[in-house]
């Protein structure tokens, strides 16, 4: 049976899209809405270097034998509709730039001097700094230099020079020339005119390419920029995965190109001539504005103060129920606990980690790593306690997209301090995010766990909306311990069909099957007359499986609320309300609440509902069984159902209430 799906990718745009409408956002803070210009910009090319190449090596398939159905979210049209959807959004970016925000900050007393001649007085500041500091970083490189070759760098910028010489004026030559990336992409100057004056590394360039290209008259010069496939075929992996991935990130910037952005102004023959030289199809080019990467735009300087011009400082709030002075492992063992980052303080998870590595009755520490922090303190104290005599085992996912080097990185040195560390499952990526703790007690041993929705990355955690849930419930550690051992096999999910778990939801073993029964119930209760709702919080949602059933959960009369933040291929109607939330912080929770006639179940986890998590990595979710925690993950669901616009304020105030 064929189910109505929407497009992922035209999915996924709509969300970039809503990230760019906050840009325009006039009770967004001006520098929060510049942050957003960036944000939108630097998924757009995550998206030109993920997602692309699948778009585009389907199209070269369909175009070779006609399309006979499968995925219903693949069609002939999908490369045309992505392209005009891109088109539409980059238009609407520049008008939101050009008539919002440059206007905003010229009333605030800065001047951007965006696509707009040079002064006098600019030319003559911006002629020094060229002279003395960009012309040490520029490699211009002529493009009748037929024999040589050039690779351009991954999403790096560069400009494309039309030139004729002083002895042969009617002669068209080509260059190409580098932006440098090492240097600030702008450039504070004095005032001018009462305003303070921000000019950008480009324009330096271009404004000063006689000095560059001396003896030859300028014609023109057009941005452009290359962006490379990035996926990393994970199921090729068959040797020593470390030395592979290393390998693999760096064959990753010399990907085969996905978007050849370029300067819409750009002559036609230029453009036949850098498609000729770096090998472009007609799908891959793109006509573009004047100036690309502005996600550079999150460095934008801030000469002169601006009142309210970011969102005002928030402190996370400490939690009653976990005072500072008081060993948390040993709180945990009298209740569970939860953390709402980044409401409140990460210092918990901090604590968990460092009294565990420093206390002489933890015998033993384990942790799945998905995403590590570049100064990582949790990798540190993971150091700390190996070196302590504790026996520390990390399971390091090395195919974290992006993520992989500094993972490499620290996985190196956690193992030379004595920590066992174990690599990636072939075929697999564990995203799990796990951690137990286990001590000594006499004779007897007392677990704690740590089970949360996002990564154990303190630095994401200032600005992740995500939920930790610290217990000792004997079953879920019992069971956590248990996935662990199975971890530490590296074998595939079917060798240890044995595992039986009770407790937690683990993908492989017993997820999919799990949460089918939970909305199956629903749907009994429903065609029983009893109270059926299901709530669901996800980044993604796209098995067709989960979407299937949540249909048939709707045509049984249940109200089914969905927060889905990024891609969802589920069309709503009659009894489904699909929202999604883009704030000040970036909603990464995965919480599931089944109504179950009264008696709601809560879990939270990892887990999106996509192809991927479900069927190719190792993901858990976990029931919350303290009904005070129950309470709370539903109260700040509800929030966010009954206004996301303003759920991130509802829930300060909520947060401030419970603590």
């Amino acid at each position: 049976m064929t189910i109505p799906l929407f497009n992922r990718d035209l999915s996924w745009l709509s969300f970039n899209y809503r990230v760019l409408t906050m840009a325009q956002d006039q009770q967004v803070p001006l520098y929060e809405r510049i942050k957003f210009l960036s944000i939108y910009s630097s998924n757009l090319d995550e998206f030109f270097r993920v997602r692309m190449p699948a778009i585009l090596a389907v199209n070269k398939l369909l175009e070779k034998e006609p399309y006979a159905g499968g995925d219903e979210t693949v069609s002939p049209d999908t490369l045309r509709q992505v392209l005009t959807e891109v088109n539409r959004q980059q238009e609407h970016y520049g008008q939101i730039l050009t008539t919002d925000i440059l206007p905003a900050l010229r009333e605030n007393g800065i001047h951007l001097c965006y696509n707009e001649a040079f002064t006098a007085f600019q030319n003559g500041l911006t002629r020094e700094y060229l002279l003395t500091t960009i012309l040490t970083w520029l490699q211009p490189l002529w493009l009748k230099d037929s024999d040589k070759l050039y690779f351009p760098e991954n999403n790096a910028l560069y400009l494309a020079v039309s030139l004729s010489s002083m002895e042969q004026p009617d002669k068209q030559e080509y260059a190409i020339l580098n932006i440098p990336s090492s240097l600030p992409r702008f450039r504070q100057l004095p005032a001018e005119n009462g305003l303070a004056q921000i000019v950008l590394l480009d324009d330096i360039i271009r404004n000063h390419l006689d000095y560059i290209f001396p003896g030859y008259t300028v014609n023109g010069s057009y941005s452009f920029k290359l962006t490379r496939n990035a996926e990393m075929d994970m199921d090729e992996f068959k040797g020593d995965i470390l030395e592979e991935i290393e390998t693999g990130i760096r064959k990753r910037e010399l990907g085969v190109p996905t978007r050849f952005l370029y300067d819409a102004a750009m002559p036609l023959p230029l453009r036949h001539l850098l498609a000729a030289r770096f090998n472009l199809s007609n799908e891959e080019m793109v006509a573009g504005g004047r100036y690309h990467n502005l996600k550079d735009l999150a460095d934008l300087p801030m000469p002169v103060a601006i009142a309210n011009a970011l969102y005002p400082a928030y402190t996370p709030t400490a939690i009653a129920d976990a005072p500072a002075t008081d060993h948390i492992l040993d709180l945990i063992q009298q209740k569970d606990l939860v953390v709402h980052v980044p409401y409140q303080r990460y210092d918990y998870v901090l604590r968990f980690f460092n009294q565990a590595a420093t206390d002489q009755d933890v015998a033993e520490i384990y942790i799945t790593l998905y995403r590590i922090a570049s100064g990582s303190q949790i990798a540190q104290a993971l150091i700390t306690a190996a070196k302590n005599g504790k026996q520390v085992t990390v399971f390091v996912e090395l195919k974290a997209r992006f993520d992989e080097a500094n993972n490499i990185r620290w996985a190196k040195r956690m193992k030379e301090a004595g920590v066992k560390i174990v690599y990636s499952i072939p075929g697999m990526k564990v995203h799990a995010k796990t951690a137990l703790v286990k001590r000594k007690r006499g004779y007897h041993s007392d677990y704690s766990g740590l089970i949360a929705t996002g990564n154990f990355n303190e630095s994401t955690a200032r600005f992740y909306g995500d939920h930790v849930l610290f217990t000792s419930h004997v079953g879920i550690t019992r069971e956590m311990e248990l996935l662990f051992l199975y971890l530490q096999s590296r074998e595939q999910p079917g060798n240890y069909n044995f595992l039986q778990f009770q407790h937690l939801l683990v993908a492989q073993f017993n997820m999919m099957d799990k949460f089918l029964a939970l909305i199956d119930r629903e749907i009994q209760h429903a065609k029983a007359g009893k109270p059926a709702k299901i709530t669901i919080k996800l980044n993604n949602l796209q098995e067709k499986a989960m979407i299937a059933k949540l249909y048939e959960a709707s045509e049984a009369g249940i109200q089914i609320d969905l927060i889905v933040r990024s891609i969802c291929c589920l069309i709503p109607g009659t009894n489904i309300r699909v929202i999604r939330i883009v704030d000040r912080y970036l909603e990464h929770a995965r919480v599931f609440i089944f109504h179950n006639a009264g008696q709601e179940e809560v879990y939270m986890g990892s887990a999106d509902w996509m192809n991927r998590n479900l069927y190719r990595r190792i993901e858990v979710c976990v029931p919350i069984y303290n009904p005070q925690i129950q309470q709370q993950l539903k109260d700040i669901v509800a929030l966010q159902l009954a206004d996301p616009t303003n759920a991130q304020t509802a829930i300060t105030g909520y947060i401030q209430k419970i603590k």
